[in-house]
């Protein structure tokens, strides 16, 4: 049986720490006060009872009448003090007698028989009752009060902990102004504790982070723009060059140039996140139509089933484009895009995407395998999506081919 995931909390395990120790330290406590109170009483019941038993002895021994409470071999004495009595041993023994506790004293008379003595035991049993319930409760009150001081100990810990989680998920999910802030970290005077020392070096680490993500945001958009004047001029150039087949390939390589330049300005307006949307009604199923005819590819468009969904046109269309694209220049044929209500997927049967970009997603300029491309057009689609709200994954189907779903809001 699978126990729940609240059980596996730190603040359920420190209460069941809390409860086991204290439980334990209550019953060794308990037992060692029980022992030495009960030890203490049964001595002092049975001195009692010897010493009557001495006195019933030196009586009997005289000839003088024995006491109430002393007798020879009286009805109800225990068969083990008898035995004991008989052998000529002096002992003693707690029984009941009418139903009450009693301490009972015997030794040897004459002629094989045992003369005994009674003491009343109730006091000493309702003595030692009552400690027993009297630690009992202690340890009750004793538990409950650890148990309240505990929790409240640490649900202040684990506050703090969850605080942090939440602030390193904001991160993960891309807000890298989120900061823990604890309040221990900003006064040097205050004890520093486990929590603060992990809050210190979340803050830290975002702040590294964000920046030397901003200096790539910004190296990456200085770049571009840098390129962006030589290459209209090598453009225009390129474009008075005689015809025939040095020509063409010099303008097919300022085009893919102009093209990667273009590709990273987009990137550095995703990344500053100032980008906004503009809405309007459309078809999924004409916009994945317009999107193949556009591209010019040989891909089956399959609507299954056509929603009418309220996005940004030209963001959508740039998303499905690159997926398209990228499935032509690294899949097989046939590429299949699909629509099914909100559901856009784009699939081909080439041999799948990289293991990397399946689990950590696209990265710009990596690619596997010597293919060509500087993996920026699924970078860009996966920004693109997020402008719009979608969700994009990448897997490969169970049949071979890269399979991306894109979800529309």
């Amino acid at each position: 049986m699978r126990l729940p995931r609240w059980s596996g909390t730190l603040a359920v395990k420190a209460a069941v720490f809390i409860t086991v120790m204290c439980c334990a330290l209550a019953a060794l406590l308990g037992v060692l006060v029980h022992v030495q109170v009960t030890n203490q009483t049964v001595g002092q019941a049975r001195e009692l009872a010897l010493s009557r038993l001495a006195d019933a002895t030196e009586a009997y021994a005289a000839g003088d009448t024995l006491l109430p409470g002393e007798g020879v071999d009286p009805p109800g004495l225990p068969t083990g003090l008898r035995k004991l009595a008989a052998d000529g041993e002096r002992g003693t023994m707690v029984a009941d007698r009418d139903g009450r506790p009693t301490m009972w004293a015997a030794g040897p008379a004459d002629g094989g028989r045992v003369l005994a003595v009674v003491v009343d035991y109730s006091q000493q049993a309702r003595t030692i009752a009552a400690l027993d319930r009297a630690i009992l409760w202690s340890s009750a009150l004793a538990i409950g009060a650890t148990l309240l001081v505990g929790a409240v100990a640490v649900t202040r810990v684990t506050r703090r902990l969850h605080a942090t989680a939440r602030v390193a998920r904001r991160i993960s999910g891309g807000d890298l102004d989120a900061r823990v802030g604890d309040p221990r970290t900003k006064d040097p005077t205050r004890p520093q504790d486990e929590v603060a020392a992990v809050a210190a070096a979340l803050d830290s680490m975002a702040a590294s982070l964000q920046g030397k993500l901003l200096s790539e945001q910004r190296f990456t958009a200085d770049v571009a723009h840098e390129l962006r004047t030589p290459l209209t001029g090598l453009h225009a150039a390129a474009e008075l060059l005689p015809p025939g087949r040095p020509t063409e390939l010099v303008r097919d390589r300022v085009a893919a140039l102009r093209t990667l330049t273009e590709d990273l300005l987009e990137i550095s307006r995703l990344d500053s996140g100032r980008e906004r949307l503009e809405l309007d009604a459309e078809p999924l199923g004409a916009l994945a139509e317009r999107v193949v005819r556009a591209s010019g590819t040989d891909t089956e468009v399959v609507v299954v089933r056509d929603v009418t969904v309220e996005t940004d046109r030209r963001r959508l269309e740039r998303v499905l484009g690159n997926l398209v694209a990228n499935a032509h220049r690294h899949g097989r044929a046939p590429v299949v895009l699909s629509v099914d209500g909100r559901v856009v997927r784009v699939r081909d049967h080439g041999d799948g995407y990289p293991a990397y970009l399946v689990e950590h997603g696209p990265q710009r300029f990596r690619t596997d395998g010597g293919s060509k491309g500087h993996g920026l057009g699924l970078t860009i689609a996966r920004g693109q999506a997020e402008v719009l709200g979608a969700r994009l994954d990448f897997t490969n189907a169970p049949d071979g081919g890269a399979l991306a779903e894109l979800t529309v809001p």
